[in-house]
């Protein structure tokens, strides 16, 4: 709350509150601050000391006004081509693309998660409480000794000059290849040492495979809901994103063959990124027929298929894999290790057909120019030891006995579940929009996850992602509740 006495006037922390979450996205462009007297009375000031914060935030070039309207976070100025920078540009699923357009989209802010998500305190100093918009487990979740113990065994002086002193190599470190063949195998997916390429994440995995196979202008195909980081990627690299409706079985078949008939030959979707396995954000899991419906269809259709495999390690091994029935002859594996073991580490690799591997090699040496090789043996020595498969089983049950906190408290405050709930993530209906809710919540210092960040083109929605590590405080929901109802109360008197 602001504080009389703080050295800083009522105006200047206002002001300077707005100012932070605008320049760190938390306030995307185009969104509407709230009015003068709902912030007034939010944040128990005078209506004189809001609009004398507006005023410093107008001054600072941060919002605009509009006329009987209210005020705005300003957009992004245009680029040398007029065009807004990080715009997204994606064609609707519901009907057949023109030949060629491109319809225009609000710039997705993946920031509202990657920054917010990571932040330890808000404006004033003052200690975040949980998110429950997080991406990853809790830091205490991921605790372990035995990764100490594994960079102590590695970087044994000699070790750690040999490495340190010289580039690793192009690849990946042979010793984790060789186990990360030997952990896919366990997955029913076949790929030798040299069909296997690691990265800085799974992220950096992704984006090699795009930077490798792809050019500007070329169609991508993605889940949605979805990632919010992968649509903000694909629009900084100048791709045309077909979002693909995500269904209870997997991604609709009708949309992808509608898409790869619609354009010309060249013009033509090229990749399908796709989560088979709990999927983010929904958790829901590929049926097995419709798996290999969809290696039917980019196998009629030539596009390959990249399966992002980000939570394996929160899934049942049994669990569909389309790199597994195709034997990666149309499908590109990607996997890492941030969420389930040091998030700081960023060690993903991919599995792809020997004839890609180099292209792949060649693309990840220009942006990284050389592999982590300390990292990388550590973590091989883990996967060795099985201590990674345990470490991921006691998660697992711990994670399990979240959920059912999580879905029971969730359910009271009368949130639906759209999805049935699985891994780590649920997908909920919480009756009002999510984006004003967010914004509402990030008052008492929670950070959520809005719906409308999950979607190609931003629009509002009551859906919402919840992390079932995050949400087990009863006085987070009753927080919730409180600010719903008066989220409720203000949209029905405004539209009174």
């Amino acid at each position: 709350m602001l504080t009389r006495s703080s050295s800083q006037t009522l105006t200047e922390q206002l002001a300077n509150r707005y100012a932070e979450r605008i320049r760190n996205r938390l306030l995307p462009p185009g969104a509407r601050l709230p009015s003068v007297r709902e912030c007034a009375r939010r944040h128990e000031v005078s209506p004189y000391t809001v609009v004398a914060a507006y005023d410093q935030l107008l001054a600072q070039g941060l919002i605009e006004a509009r006329r009987n309207r209210g005020f705005y976070v300003r957009e992004s100025r245009p680029d040398a081509r007029g065009e807004p920078r990080s715009e997204l540009r994606a064609e609707p699923a519901d009907r057949a693309p023109a030949s060629g357009g491109r319809s225009p989209a609000r710039p997705l802010d993946a920031a509202t998660l990657i920054r917010g998500m990571f932040r330890q305190v808000d404006a004033q100093g003052q200690q975040m409480k949980p998110s429950p918009g997080m991406g990853v487990l809790p830091p205490d979740w991921l605790e372990t000794p035995f990764l100490s113990a594994a960079v102590r065994r590695v970087t044994r002086t000699t070790n750690l000059h040999a490495l340190s002193l010289q580039y690793g190599e192009p690849a990946g470190d042979s010793s984790l290849r060789r186990a990360l063949s030997q952990k896919l195998a366990s997955l029913e997916i076949e790929a030798s040492p040299e069909q296997i390429v690691t990265t800085v994440g799974a992220t950096h995995a992704l984006d090699v495979i795009c930077r490798a196979l792809l050019k500007p202008g070329d169609a991508v195909m993605v889940d949605e809901p979805g990632w919010a980081v992968e649509f903000a990627r694909l629009a900084h690299l100048g791709m045309r994103v077909l979002p693909v409706p995500r269904r209870d079985e997997g991604p609709d078949l009708e949309v992808i063959g509608r898409y790869c008939k619609a354009y010309a030959p060249e013009q033509r979707p090229k990749l399908f990124i796709s989560v088979s396995v709990l999927h983010n954000p929904t958790s829901q899991s590929l049926a097995p027929s419709h798996a290999h419906r969809v290696l039917r269809l980019a196998q009629e259709h030539d596009f390959l298929v990249v399966e992002d495999d980000t939570y394996s390690h929160l899934a049942p091994v049994h669990a569909t894999r389309m790199s597994a029935l195709d034997a990666l002859e149309r499908t590109i594996y990607v996997g890492g290790f941030a969420k389930i073991l040091a998030p700081n580490w960023r060690v993903g690799y991919l599995a792809a057909r020997e004839p890609l591997v180099e292209r792949l090699i060649d693309a990840k040496l220009l942006s990284t120019l050389t592999t982590p090789a300390l990292l990388e043996q550590s973590l091989a020595l883990c996967l060795e030891q099985g201590q990674i498969r345990r470490h991921a089983e006691r998660v697992r049950s711990r994670l399990d006995g979240a959920r059912a906190r999580a879905v029971r408290l969730a359910t009271q405050a009368g949130c639906r579940f759209v999805c049935e709930p699985a891994g780590l993530f649920g997908w909920v209906d919480a009756g009002v929009d999510t984006d004003r809710l967010a914004q509402r919540m990030l008052d008492e210092g929670y950070l959520l996850a809005p719906g409308s960040l999950f979607h190609a083109a931003r629009q509002p929605t009551q859906l919402m992602r919840i992390n079932f590590a995050t949400t087990q405080s009863a006085g987070f929901w009753r927080d919730f509740e409180r600010l719903r109802e008066e989220v409720a109360r203000t949209r029905g008197a405004r539209g009174a």
